[in-house]
């Protein structure tokens, strides 16, 4: 009697993984809607009033200094460790690369480049809003700071908005925007606001950051995951070309070469031509061909000016090759002198 074993958990996950890749039907596309509208201009209020609360050194800077006062570096010190390798969440390089994996991975299985797209799309504007942010403010670190309470605004800083802040907040927040069903989309997010969350912090306690620093970047990260539905139109539409422009190579690439026509020339003298003889392009073409390229003359080895076989002297060996013989000169005189018989 045969037996057959019960599949595994994880023979269930390798099947599945080979099965054969398909677009999904629909795709479900984020849309602006009202409520996100409300959500967005809700942060970009909260963006605004922490900049101009660092402007005028109100409570928020003064909380900035207590806490890099207290260096909570110094006061937990068993954590450091952990932290150190922690705050790698937030780094822009290994967060892009493990996320650009994962989606790359999504964009085979599905038969589409949208989420390849929304990832470089982000990104992108994480570089110009942050990046303006920070050479426009030019904000010092708790590290550099020069003057105790001090806003330390416009003195050639980058550390205004957070970096590694806004990087986790887009980075993990992509895989929820881009989640395919509403409970892997709660999941997502809740996971990615725990990771920007802790990267933030984390900045903070190791003293790179300011506490104000960490807010900005939340509300940076937040504002571009709110406003990528903008981009969607243009994301179709790269998409559709890509595409387009990857069929058009492949027809290409496989497309047969068409045999070349007969001139009128040729078709005109092909009945005047006699049996056995060539069409006249084909004596054209080889006379050309010949006159292009011209026959190549052989190298001799031997030294001197090589001359005609009819312009040659003749020269006369030095000695013979075979020893002389005295009786085969004599037998050849007796033969010849010999009678012939009957005679």
């Amino acid at each position: 009697m045969r037996t057959e074993l019960k599949p595994t958990r994880l023979d269930r996950v390798f099947s599945r993984l080979d099965r054969e890749p398909e677009r999904p039907a629909h795709i479900d596309v984020p849309v602006m809607t009202r409520h996100r509208v409300v959500l967005l201009v809700s942060t970009l209020a909260f963006y605004v009033a922490i900049v101009w609360a660092i402007v005028i050194t109100s409570w928020l800077v003064r909380l900035d200094w207590q806490i890099m006062f207290f260096r909570p570096y110094q006061q937990w010190q068993q954590i450091h460790a952990f932290l150190d390798y922690y705050v790698v969440l937030g780094q822009r390089g290994p967060t892009a690369v493990m996320v650009a994996a994962w989606l790359g991975w999504r964009s085979w299985r599905q038969h589409t480049l949208r989420p390849m797209l929304a990832l470089g799309v982000s990104l992108l504007l994480l570089n110009i809003t942050v990046g303006a942010a920070k050479i426009g403010m030019g904000r010092l670190g708790p590290h550099y700071a020069t003057e105790i309470g001090s806003n330390e605004m416009w003195l050639g800083g980058d550390i205004f908005p957070s970096g590694h802040t806004a990087n986790a907040v887009v980075t993990w927040g992509i895989l929820a925007y881009l989640a395919s069903t509403p409970r892997a989309r709660r999941w997502l997010s809740a996971l990615s606001a725990v990771i920007s969350l802790g990267v933030g912090l984390t900045t903070v306690y190791l003293g790179t950051h300011w506490l104000s620093d960490v807010l900005l970047g939340w509300a940076a990260g937040l504002l571009i995951m709110l406003a990528l539905p903008w981009f969607e139109p243009l994301i179709a539409r790269a998409e559709a070309w890509l595409f387009s422009l990857r069929d058009t190579l492949r027809d290409r690439r496989t497309a047969p070469v068409p045999a070349p026509a007969p001139t009128p020339a040729t078709v005109g003298t092909a009945s005047l031509r006699k049996p056995g003889e060539e069409p006249a392009t084909v004596r054209d073409t080889g006379i050309a061909a010949r006159a292009a390229h011209p026959p190549i003359v052989p190298v001799h080895l031997s030294p001197g000016p090589h001359l005609a076989r009819s312009e040659r002297a003749p020269v006369t060996p030095t000695g013979t090759r075979r020893p002389p013989h005295a009786d085969r000169v004599a037998s050849h005189n007796a033969a010849s002198a010999r009678p012939l018989a009957g005679g």
